[in-house]
């Protein structure tokens, strides 16, 4: 398979090394100093840029219909426009917030616990992330969609950075080379239920995007890591 890397900051870098490993062809490394040149030869592109780029690379792929998996997060207030420029050109598009197959199963896991405490209203639900000091957007993406379906399933009706009455509170820390933490918290007068996803490094994360670009080749729409899971 012959990949193009839209970003090649260390996440880019670490998904060329495992891309290598598993057989596959890095047919453009894309800057903010060089062109698309060579997109034209790829089977399918991996994007982990930065939130005002994401757009033109995904718009850019789509536009050549070249498969994109887009794990860059910060600019999903444009999400519904890329979605309608997949289906409007018949594209192959997968978004996620997170390619770590162990943070995708603790989506699952955050789904299913907010459903068995819906009706237990003494807890309060609160978050807390934790990155490197060089992550751009907070709160993290992730963060955002274990937030959400939090909100479907409960009284919150949005998320906020401070505490305030009505919201999830999410407390976003940014400390020296922390890869990322997520934890979600119940708490009651008598007792605390907590949840934590820990990852050790950036592989993870790199693993799981090849695996969703591996899986989508010759698929057409728009598709999540629950599909490309299965779960």
């Amino acid at each position: 398979m012959k990949i193009a890397l839209l970003g090649y900051g260390k996440m880019g870098k670490v998904i060329e090394q495992i891309a290598l490993e598993r057989g596959h062809t890095i047919v453009l490394k894309k800057t903010s100093s060089n062109s698309f040149e060579g997109l034209e030869n790829a089977d399918v592109a991996i994007d982990f840029s930065i939130p005002s780029t994401a757009i033109n690379h995904i718009s850019e792929c789509l536009n050549r219909n070249i498969p994109i998996v887009s794990g860059t997060t910060g600019w999903l207030e444009d999400y519904d426009k890329m979605v309608n420029l997949c289906n409007q050109k018949k594209g192959s598009f997968i978004y996620g917030s997170n390619f770590s197959l162990g943070v995708n199963v603790f989506f699952e896991l955050n789904r299913q616990l907010i459903k068995m405490m819906q009706n237990l209203k003494q807890y309060n639900v609160s978050m807390e992330e934790v990155h490197h000091t060089q992550k751009l957007d907070a709160p993290s993406g992730t963060a955002i969609s274990l937030a959400n379906d939090i909100i479907k399933n409960s009284d919150y009706t949005n998320w906020s950075l401070t505490k305030e009455d009505s919201s999830l509170y999410i407390d976003a820390k940014r400390i020296e080379n922390v890869p990322g933490t997520h934890s979600v918290f119940y708490d009651s007068k008598v007792d605390q239920i907590e949840i934590k996803h820990t990852a050790h490094s950036r592989e993870g994360f790199a693993l799981g995007s090849i695996i969703a670009a591996e899986w989508i080749i010759d698929k057409k729409g728009v598709y999540t890591m629950k599909d490309v899971l299965g779960i």
